[in-house]
């Protein structure tokens, strides 16, 4: 994440539903830092899946536990304490 900015990850297309079942968020500056993770819904409603997570220098961490499922116009978005820090990479399952 290159800024501090609520940055989108994903948008759910319309007639379909994601399944995420990986999101890993890794620090490579030496750095501990922190991440939020929130959905936005169709009605702009904002909620937090993760607020503040921790995560150690120089660590990947695997933010999930159990799918998570993301559907049609939702809005998956991380925002990094600090700029450049921290990297974010997915895995899901589209079912439209």
């Amino acid at each position: 994440l290159t800024s501090t900015d609520v940055t989108t990850l994903y948008t759910c297309p319309s007639a379909t539903t994601a399944v995420f079942k990986s999101i890993l968020v890794s620090e490579d500056s030496g750095n501990a830092d922190t991440i939020t993770v929130t959905i936005t819904n169709s009605a702009s409603a904002v909620f937090s899946i993760f607020k503040v997570k921790a995560v150690g220098a120089n660590t990947t961490v695997e933010l999930l536990t159990a799918p998570l499922v993301v559907e049609e116009a939702e809005i998956l978005k991380v925002t990094a304490a600090t700029a450049n820090r921290l990297h974010v990479v997915a895995s899901f399952l589209e079912i439209g």
